[in-house]
């Protein structure tokens, strides 16, 4: 499960992996690859750049990968970096394509035209929120219930500010899914869990999930790890394993619960949730 290389062309702009699962989650993961296709050359930017946090989240395809394995969960990951354009933004966003990723200027993204962005839109975000939507509506139809998961990793340091969080659980107002995953992972001993931390929805990264889930009503929750711990397989083993084991628990308690046909929000989702943890 080693990290995807900067120069390893994809055969596609995304990828479905074990689209056929029959779990109860559904994993993405917007930042799965560091990959520039070649009409865009390397955006003007030296290779090592590439590797860095700003094109990519390293580690979070693996433990995504593991996690689909673990749970018998559909999994769909965007194949080509967020410098080309950020399939976790809006379309009208102002960084959908960043002139600035952290502190470091994206030479091959500036004062772009309006063709060329929507050049960009059909080559990656396009595809990665149609897959989404068409294996969603296939288990729709299969009578499948969906919760879907989002997969992140998160830099250390950003902009000088350490980040203390091992972890964090991103979320709106509906928390069905993020309150109990919360407190499941607040009694891992030695954890740090962010809540809304290192990002929060105002921050324009709950996208994908908005889209996909809030827009069909259904549970959902963004994962976002430190990537100092899935920067090797035993790190990207040990988290998928223990996140899987996580939902899989919620999974069995939202049965017992009847959670994914609740349809509220707010306080009273919060509440309802609490007893199953």
């Amino acid at each position: 499960m080693g990290q995807a290389s900067a120069t390893a062309a994809p055969r596609q702009p995304v990828d479905v992996f074990n689209g056929g699962g029959r779990g109860r989650i559904v994993l993405a993961c917007d930042h799965a690859s560091n990959f520039i296709p070649a009409d865009y050359g390397t955006l003007g930017l030296e290779a090592a750049e590439l590797e860095r946090h700003i094109a990519w989240d390293p580690g979070a395809l693996p433990v995504a990968r593991r996690m689909a394995e673990l749970l018998d969960a559909p999994m769909v990951a965007s194949c080509i970096s967020r410098l080309v354009i950020d399939c976790n933004r809006p379309v009208d966003a102002p960084d959908l394509i960043p002139e600035t990723s952290e502190t470091t200027k994206i030479p091959g993204n500036a004062d772009l035209d309006a063709a060329e962005r929507r050049r960009r839109i059909a080559v990656a975000h396009q595809p990665f929120h149609a897959a989404i939507d068409a294996l969603l509506d296939r288990r729709e139809r299969a009578g499948l219930e969906s919760w879907l998961v989002s997969v992140h990793s998160f830099t250390p340091v950003y902009k000088g500010m350490p980040r203390p969080w091992e972890i964090g659980i991103i979320h709106d107002e509906d928390e069905r899914l993020a309150a109990p995953f919360i407190e499941r992972l607040r009694a891992v001993p030695g954890l740090t869990v962010g809540v809304n931390e290192p990002y929060s929805p105002a921050d324009r990264v709950y996208y994908t999930l908005e889209r996909h889930a809030r827009a069909r009503g259904l549970p959902c929750a963004m994962i976002e790890i430190r990537n100092d711990e899935v920067n090797d397989e035993r790190k990207q083993r040990k988290w998928a394993k223990m996140l899987s084991g996580i939902l899989s628990g919620l999974v069995v308690a939202g049965d017992q619960a009847a959670i994914a046909g609740t349809r509220t929000t707010g306080r009273d989702v919060s509440t309802k949730m609490g007893t199953l943890t």
